[in-house]
């Protein structure tokens, strides 16, 4: 396809969210050149959430994920090149090496590579039985383990931990969860939405070792305890890890490609080798309203590679998307907008004892991100809900008295108008 048109095809390394919706805006805005899309993964590119929740627990099947139908790309000329690792990647010939021993030469290179699981590096890290998740067939074997009345120690409470500690725990699977801090989520989200979310858990049966770090897997021929540091032996059926990641950077040589905490790229997707760009869980990008981040989540990777494909097509219009997120976890329904990682206030409407509240997360007086618990709304979905409001607030670094904020009777979207 891309080698018999005589034209150097645009490229993207990652079959995720990010990959998938850039090779589709690429057709969708136009561009009538060759695209290749290259994965690690089998398959056709799909969003991950469903792996820690509804696909999980055989709720739901992958179909309604996928980000384009199996057939969209024959139809469209787009080469999927699945179970492929880039080898070698030459910036200055624009060129790249395949595993198969396949070369491609570039017009432009998108990277969405994603990230790659933390492991932990302990005695008894390989016995069968421990479990990370990132991809189908890692969620496929946790599937295999998950049956009622099985033990299962989750390590970790940040977004997966939480989100398969509930999935386990609605299959009747007896949880465990080991998570170095105070309360989950606090690092993130704060103390009262990480106590919030612990007696959420509680009161569903898992059982919380907080302030614990695992330092050994204890087993003969298979796991059969997780020991801590502090010598509590949690005996266990299996266990899942999930303790983040980090950006799944290829090796690129020839010209300099900048890094730090990812791919280094300005608010154009652009990164420091020429006609590179990245976009998704691997790009550190620059954004106009929340300056230098790194985001993990599903609506970015897909707001980011549609943006970087733009880009790629010569738009210069700068990536200003509001970032936000959602977490479901039981019957409860957490979202986020915005991008805090340290704040001085955090002031809430609603009520966090009834279990209903929209959250506010203040800087210097600026709304830096606002979370709803079961409240406010999807802001992607419902332009007219507080989170929208919430989104449109931070994206202005607007300044409302507190009291304001706290108040139910006034209406967030007039704090906007």
């Amino acid at each position: 396809m891309a080698e018999r048109t005589g034209t150097k095809p645009m490229v993207i390394i990652g079959g995720g969210k990010a990959g998938g919706t850039a090779a589709a805006t690429l057709r969708e805005d136009g561009f009538g050149g060759p695209v290749v899309i290259i994965s690690a993964e089998p398959g056709i590119p799909f969003g991950r959430p469903p792996l820690s929740k509804t696909y999980l627990r055989s709720a739901e099947d992958l179909e309604g994920w996928y980000i384009k139908p199996a057939s969209w790309y024959e139809e469209h000329d787009v080469e999927l090149l699945a179970e492929s690792t880039v080898t070698a990647i030459d910036a200055t010939a624009h060129s790249l090496a395949l595993a198969s021993g396949r070369e491609l030469e570039y017009q432009k290179l998108l990277l969405a590579t994603g990230g790659r699981n933390r492991r932990l590096q302990i005695p008894g890290a390989e016995l069968p039985g421990i479990y990370y998740l990132r991809t189908v067939a890692e969620c496929d074997a946790i599937k295999r383990e998950a049956l009622a009345g099985r033990r299962a120690v989750v390590v970790g409470m940040g977004f997966i931990g939480c989100e398969v500690a509930a999935s386990l725990t609605q299959l009747g699977v007896h949880v465990t969860a080991v998570f170095p801090g105070r309360k989950p989520l606090e690092r993130i989200l704060g103390e009262q939405i990480g106590a919030l979310i612990g007696e959420i858990h509680r009161s569903n049966g898992v059982r919380l070792v907080p302030g614990a770090q695992v330092a050994q897997f204890d087993g003969t021929d298979r796991l059969a305890a997780v020991v801590t540091a502090d010598g509590d032996r949690i005996g266990c059926d299996f266990a899942v890890v999930g303790v983040g990641i980090e950006p799944d950077v290829p090796v690129v040589s020839g010209s300099s490609l900048a890094q730090q905490n990812g791919i280094l790229v300005d608010e154009l997707c652009r990164a420091s080798a020429a006609d590179i760009y990245a976009a998704g869980d691997v790009a550190n990008h620059l954004h106009p309203v929340l300056g230098r981040v790194r985001v993990e989540h599903y609506n970015s990777a897909q707001h980011h590679g549609a943006a970087a494909a733009r880009s790629m097509l010569g738009s210069g219009v700068p990536f200003d998307y509001i970032h936000n997120f959602w977490s479901d976890q039981y019957e409860h329904i957490l979202q986020y907008v915005g991008h805090a990682t340290r704040w001085d206030d955090f002031t809430v409407r609603g009520s966090l004892e009834e279990g209903k509240a929209v959250g506010f997360y203040l800087d210097a007086g600026v709304v830096r991100a606002a979370i709803g618990f079961d409240r406010g709304g999807d802001p992607e979905w419902e332009p007219d809900s507080e989170m929208a409001a919430c989104a449109h607030l931070v994206a202005r670094r607007a300044q409302p008295d507190r009291s304001v904020l706290a108040d139910e009777q006034t209406d967030l979207r007039s704090l906007v108008r």
